[in-house]
């Protein structure tokens, strides 16, 4: 069984450090808009904003080739962009429009994109889990080397469906990674109140699943982590567990105030171990970039979510004709 925080950081391209910076900020920026359009009241229903654990989906989306399946929880705006989704199609599936990545009927929890190999933005918590084992099976059955990086929290991980598919994923060794995003509360709950096991990641030694903790506010350690389960997986070794330390900075969802928590230690995580942050010193400090250079992506990405924003608002909603549509598929 791995020992946790073993695996070393890779040496990385200024390109490439240039390309995690940008697209954290992206998501950053995007999710900040996003916050704004659901207090203006047009996002509807529910809205779990990223704002925090950027480093999370672009380090594991760094370690994918095309092919690669994900599915993850209602907390996945961050994770349809990072794939290549057009923001344009995220934002106007989030205000329920037509121009929407799922033409407007999937909203803000239940995100899709075949294209691009994302199987969803689930609103049960946990029941993607089992469902990512089974794109993987799909895959292994295939052989076609593919690995499916199947995405869930701190809390669902107490869910008994994730220790069912723990074990039929071993069993039948599966190429599945499974991502525990540990953001250190089940919507209100602190893990330690929740968890008598302090390391998340360890339970999978009870079905002789491997896994590691991961610095999850360290976009270059959870690419190098997610390089080394993802080499597990294409050998055919079967599952591999990542439990990725990382934090919100916003509550559960738009509607929680997060009074379960101070200012105080929020603002530590912000001025100590913000991802973005954590890029753009590397930057500075290593000649890769000067400050008016990161300023002009800053102005770009904000010009990429405001047009993302303007598109949604001039996408009609869907035609009333739309119930009837995408609910069964035409049987071959």
């Amino acid at each position: 069984m791995a020992a946790r925080k073993t695996t070393k950081k890779p040496n990385v391209s200024a390109d490439e450090l240039l390309h995690y910076y940008r697209e954290m900020l992206l998501i950053r920026r995007f999710e900040e808009k996003a916050g704004q359009l659901y207090g203006m009241g047009l996002i509807g229903g529910f809205c779990h904003l990223y704002i925090g654990q950027e480093a999370v989906v672009v380090g594991l989306e760094a370690a994918t080739e095309e092919g690669d399946k994900r599915v993850t929880s209602y907390r996945e705006h961050g994770h349809m962009l990072a794939c290549g989704v057009d923001p344009k199609g995220v934002m106007a599936e989030l205000t329920g429009r037509s121009g929407g990545s799922s033409k407007g009927k999937g909203g803000s929890m239940h995100l899709f994109s075949k294209e691009r190999h994302f199987y969803g933005g689930h609103g049960i918590v946990a029941a993607q889990v089992p469902i990512g084992a089974g794109l993987a099976f799909a895959d292994k059955y295939l052989e076609n080397g593919r690995v499916t990086f199947t995405y869930f929290g701190d809390g669902a991980a107490n869910q008994g469906q994730v220790a069912e598919t723990y074990n039929m994923a071993e069993l039948w060794g599966l190429p599945v990674i499974f991502v525990i995003e540990n953001n250190q509360y089940a919507m209100g709950t602190s893990t330690k109140r929740a968890s008598k096991s302090p390391n998340l990641w360890e339970r999978g030694a009870a079905y002789g699943i491997p896994g590691e903790e991961v610095d999850g506010m360290d976009v270059l350690a959870v690419k190098a982590a997610g390089e080394k389960a993802v080499a597990h997986c294409r050998a055919g070794e079967g599952p591999y567990i990542l439990e990725i330390k990382t934090y919100r900075y916003r509550g559960h969802s738009m509607s929680d105030p997060a009074k379960y928590r101070t200012r105080e230690e929020v603002q530590k995580v912000r001025e100590e171990r913000d991802p973005i942050e954590n890029v753009r010193q590397m930057l500075l400090t290593g000649k890769h970039a000067t400050e008016d250079e990161l300023k002009g992506i800053d102005k770009e990405v904000k010009e990429i979510v405001n047009d993302a924003a303007e598109f949604a608002r001039q996408s009609p909603e869907p035609a009333i004709e739309e119930l009837w549509t995408d609910i069964y598929a035409e049987a071959v």
